[in-house]
């Protein structure tokens, strides 16, 4: 069991502990498992990490993120600037399929847009924006579109779920319609909720993993 001030306070050594976040002036509160971010980072991939440094701490309910971006210093980037460095980046990104991504930007906001076989590659495409100069946040709207018609075995992502180290406590039910997989059940930290997220959608055919997992923990009743 944890207080809301110990809870606080791992959160607060799990963002110093990332070495691009160690300088930054990030506010941390907590409440019975709801942790508030606040601040201002000068770019979108320090926002980022911030909330899943958040996540990964046990206990972590739901994370609420108010860090804003303030990238004065690095000069002004025009969105046409940053769409051309976003066509570049996807282009020498290997697990991104050339030409598949469309992208539009918008005052610093990017969306992305089309369909992929992998959310792998979907994964990838974010990742390869949200570290770009002038970048103030990413909608991800890529859609997985399987190029296996195989059927998807519903034991198998059981047991790559439960051989995961971080699935020891974790109590979850897998249920598979076609080409979606349901996620149901308890976790004890978001990070378990998101890494049994990633083990479905590693499954061959999967098109869509709903994750309907809660995160349940007890606090104490006294900070």
């Amino acid at each position: 069991m944890k207080t809301n001030a110990e809870l606080q306070k791992e959160v607060q050594d799990a963002i110093k502990w990332e070495p691009l976040l160690n300088a930054a002036e990030i506010g941390v509160t907590a409440k019975e498992g709801v942790v508030t971010l606040t601040g201002s980072v000068d770019n979108y991939a320090k926002k980022a990490q911030a909330e899943d440094a958040a996540k990964s701490v046990t206990g972590v309910k739901a994370v609420v993120e108010k860090i804003e971006i303030n990238n004065s210093g690095w000069g002004s980037t025009s969105d046409g600037d940053i769409a051309k460095e976003i066509v570049s980046a996807l282009k020498w990104n290997f697990q991104v399929p050339n030409e598949i991504v469309k992208v539009k930007v918008e005052n610093g906001w990017v969306t992305l847009d089309g369909e992929l076989n992998w959310n792998f590659q979907r994964d990838a495409a974010r990742d390869a924006v949200r570290h770009l100069t002038g970048v103030k946040g990413v909608t991800n709207n890529l859609k997985i579109k399987s190029e296996t018609q195989d059927v998807i075995e519903q034991k198998d992502i059981e047991n790559a779920i439960t051989r995961n180290w971080s699935m020891t406590d974790a109590n979850i039910t897998v249920k598979v319609s076609g080409s979606w997989v349901t996620l149901t059940g308890i976790v004890d930290s978001w990070y378990q909720k998101e890494e049994a997220g990633r083990i479905a959608w590693k499954a061959p055919g999967v098109e869509m993993v709903v994750n309907d997992l809660v995160v349940e923990y007890d606090y104490a009743l006294i900070d």
